[in-house]
Formats: C-alpha cells, structure tokens, sequence
C-alpha cells in the first residue's frame, strides 16, 4: 500500500554509547552482512555500468540491472532501519517507464537521471563497494589484525626464520620480545574491535540513508503531490456522498411523506362521507410515517452513527461487532477518543472490512484490535476466512485506502491463500479527551 512521504527525519537516532561484549559481536556478524552486501554492489555496479554502453538498441538490460540494484537498496534501508533505528521517509516508488524509441547511451543514462529515486541508488551502488564497504569491513579488519597478533605472539619467531623475515604492522619479528610486543597490540585490538563494530554499523547505516533518502525538496513535492490527490478524493468522496443522501431521501423518505400527504388529503375529503375509509387511511398514514422515521434513522446512521457520536470509536466498533454475522472479538487500548474526523473515517473503515468478512470471506470468527501508541491509531481487522483479498480486484479495500488517504492513513493487507486475513491501517492521530466509553 501507498505511503505517506514525510518531511525531516524525525527524532535521530542516539549515537552509539559504552561498550559490551555481546553487543560488539552482534554487530561484527552484522558488519559481515554488510560486507557481503558491499561485495554484492560491486557486482551490481559492474552490471549496471556495464550494461549501459553495451546493450543492443533501446535500453535492453538497463531497467533489469536497475531493478536488482533496487532490489539490494531494499535490502540496505531494511537493515539500516532494523539495525540502527535510522527512518526512511517513505518506500520508493516503481522504476520508471522506459521511454517508447528510446537508443543510444544518452537515452539510456537520461533515464537513470532522469527519476530522482534511479538516480541516488546508482550513486548508491557505485559508492558503496568503496565508502560502505570500507565503513563495514573496517572492524573486521582490526580483529583479524589482532587475531594475527596473537598468532605471531606463539608462532612468529620460528615463521620469520623460515619466510626470511615476517611483520606485524611497524614491528618486525626477530625474537621473543618483538613477538610478544606483536601480541599484545594483537590482543588491545580485540576490544577494540568490538568497541567499533556497533559504531561503524550505525555510521554505515547514516551513510546509507545520506545516499538514499530523498531530500527536503523532493520531499515536499511529494507531499504537495500527494495532499493534492487526497483532496481530490476526499472532494469527490463527499460529492459522492451527498449524491447518495440526496437520492436516498428522494427516493425513501421524501416519497413516503408526499404519499403520506397524499392519503392525509383523502383522508379529509371523506371524513363526512365515509368514516370507515378514513380510518383505514389513517391507519396507511401511520404506517408510511413509521417507515419513513426508519429510513431516516439508517440515514443519519450512515453519515454518522449516534453510538459513535455519544460513546465514541470503542464502543461504535464494538456495537459493529455484536450485529455482525460473524462471530468476533474486539480488543481495544485507546486511553482517550480520537478527533471526530479521524473517528468517522476510522469507523467507517473498520464497517466497509467486516462487511468484506461477512461476503467474501467465509470465515468463522473474526478479530479487531485498536491500539494507540507514539500519536498513531493503528487498527487490525483479522479473519481465519479463505483469504485472497487483494484491493487490485475490489471496491472495499481501495475505498478504505481512499477515505484514510485524507487523513494521512496508510493500509498493509495480508492475505494469503487459505487465509488467514489481516487488514492493518495506521491513521496519525491525538487523542483529545480522556477515556469516556466503556470498558
């Protein structure tokens, strides 16, 4: 699902504090990982650089190679994220489309430039074999100098005899007192090591964001973009629903009143004459004025339900639950009631999914989950129904994307085949009241 690109970086990551032995070794089996990775942009800039003056006309293999470097980038922001606690303003979008015609070196490294995103990661991976690679291997290199201090310390003296003279660093190793000495800078550089592993793990991580991540200008574009397709829908969202009201009260209500006036009207002309019609006229009268308070009712409870407006969300959502047909359970830890805006679209989200439950999924039983943590309202629909939803194919999940877009709201759908369905949506949100539903 689409995400919200965010201005600045937020709160920045700590630097990396103290020292600990199980810390250090973690991070030296991540700077293996990240060494290998380096090794890995190597060969992807080989790739890339490679495939750009040589392929056939057209771009041929250039937007392959850029997808597998994409693909490596992926791997880099995850691990930098996961690692470091260092944020990403917003996933990349798609490569963009190779242009119809398009030959000759220039098109081919117009359209690498040409998309900020393209451009960054093939900076990214000529530079990271070199600055990144070297950030990653560094404390490696300074434990495998120690471990080979050590070495020397037991083993040196009878080796430079027989290799005619051997080195550790500035010391050549003519003896017992030179071997020793080589050993213990050996062992210093142990705890070195893994004083530098977790530091040099963070600064490649910073440098992997310094390349990768869009900066302040692209950034609001992007915002600026997005805020003006969000309007867009929310303007046709609410036409849309004006629309419907209107039709609902021409068509419902509005026809049962005028009917109702109607009978009234022949009620009074007959009063003198046929007593017993009029009743039977009032009786009809009654009845449209009932189904006519009933259809309004549901109206005013599809523009905005009265448990929602008087209880809020917990208990709006859980009154969805007791009348829907599948059975299903309801978690909620909400210490105060979101803005009424963010509120609606939030109920109305989580009705638009469990009808989706009801009629595609076959399920049994189902779950809601609404958590508030760190200014978010995340809300989690679950069924163990057949699975197979996907919003490239429905109405339901796309018109949830929509109305949360307004707000801001993001939605991850997992759903395998054979289930089980989970339907995540994130909504940035304050809470403005203290807790006021009940438990």
């Amino acid at each position: 699902m689409d995400n919200t690109l965010q201005l600045g970086e937020g709160p920045a990551p700590a630097e990396v504090t103290g020292f600990s032995v199980p810390a250090g070794l973690t991070a030296l089996r991540r700077s293996l990982t990240l060494s290998r990775l380096s090794a890995l942009a190597l060969v992807r800039s080989l790739g890339v650089t490679g495939a750009i003056p040589l392929v056939g006309p057209g771009l041929g293999l250039v937007p392959r190679a850029m997808a597998r470097v994409r693909d490596l980038t992926d791997r880099q922001r995850t691990l930098a994220e996961e690692w470091s606690g260092i944020r990403f303003p917003g996933p990349p979008g798609p490569l963009p489309p190779v242009p119809a015609g398009a030959s000759g070196a220039i098109a081919r490294y117009r359209w690498i430039t040409g998309d900020p995103q393209t451009r960054r990661e093939f900076g990214w991976v000529l530079t990271e074999p070199v600055v990144g690679g070297l950030l990653a291997f560094l404390p490696i290199a300074v434990l495998l100098s120690g471990l080979w201090g050590v070495f020397l310390a037991f083993f040196g003296v009878p080796l430079s005899a027989e290799w005619d003279g051997l080195w550790y660093q500035f010391i050549p190793i003519e003896g017992t007192a030179t071997a020793a000495l080589a050993g213990l800078l050996g062992l210093l550089q142990l705890p070195l090591a893994l004083w530098l592993a977790p530091r040099t793990v963070h600064r490649h991580a910073r440098h992997t964001r310094s390349m990768l991540a869009p900066g302040e200008q692209e950034l609001l574009a992007g915002r600026i973009a997005h805020l003006t397709a969000t309007r867009s829908t929310a303007v046709d969202t609410r036409m849309a629903e004006i629309r419907r009201i209107e039709r609902d009260l021409h068509d419902g209500a509005q026809a049962r009143l005028v009917a109702m006036g109607m009978t009234l009207d022949a009620a009074e002309h007959l009063l003198e004459t046929d007593p017993q019609a009029v009743r039977a006229l009032l009786v009809e009268a009654r009845q449209s004025s009932a189904k006519a308070l009933e259809e309004l009712r549901d109206l005013v409870r599809g523009i905005h339900p009265p448990v929602l407006a008087d209880r809020g969300l917990t208990d709006a959502v859980r009154a969805l639950a007791m009348v829907c047909p599948v059975p299903t359970d309801v978690s909620v830890d909400l210490p105060g009631r979101p803005e009424m805006p963010v509120e609606s679209a939030a109920y109305f989200a989580v009705s638009e999914l469990l009808t989706n439950v009801v009629k595609h999924s076959d399920a049994g039983r189902a779950g809601i989950e609404l958590r508030y943590d760190r200014g978010v309202l995340r809300i989690t629909v679950s069924d163990n129904g057949r699975g197979g939803a996907d919003a490239g194919r429905g109405t339901g999940l796309r018109g949830v994307e929509r109305r949360l877009a307004t707000f801001d709201g993001v939605v991850s759908v997992s759903s395998p085949p054979d289930g089980p369905t989970t339907v995540i949506m994130e909504l940035p949100c304050a809470l403005s009241s203290p807790r006021t539903t009940s438990s």
